[in-house]
């Protein structure tokens, strides 16, 4: 049988009004890092590539059409995106800071592992995870 041998990447969406401010939090307030920004003339649209722990994960793109999400976060499809962390704590502290108004922090009854949840500026559910 074949494999899948890893996740490659995530794609975000957000409007390109929205482009500076998501550039911004991916960047400054979650820490990934920038590998290439691409403006597509064709498409009005930016392509900006990220990375964690210098790996390839996040496309992030600017679109001047595109549509909201049905529900937060119950719609079909990708629920949330999810980082591991060292101290969660530390990052719901982090979060305030940055306006990024986390949920308060639980306890998963499964691992006994702490997590959060808290959104982008497109409203993209996100998660932390203490790993």
């Amino acid at each position: 049988m074949l494999a899948i041998e890893s996740i490659h990447h995530i794609a975000i969406l957000t409007d390109t009004e929205g482009y500076a401010a998501s550039k911004h939090f991916y960047t400054e307030v979650l820490g990934c890092s920038i590998l290439a920004e691409t403006f597509r003339e064709e498409r009005n649209s930016y392509k900006l590539d990220l990375a964690l722990g210098g790996k390839y994960v996040i496309e992030l793109f600017s679109f001047p059409d595109y549509r909201e999400r049905a529900s937060f976060p119950e719609a079909k499809g990708l629920r949330h995106l999810a980082f591991g962390v060292k101290d969660i704590k530390a990052w719901y502290h982090w979060l305030l800071q940055h306006n990024a108004k986390p949920e308060e922090i639980r306890t998963d009854g499964l691992t006994g592992k702490q997590f959060l949840f808290f959104y982008d500026p497109n409203g993209q559910p996100l998660e932390l995870y203490e790993q």
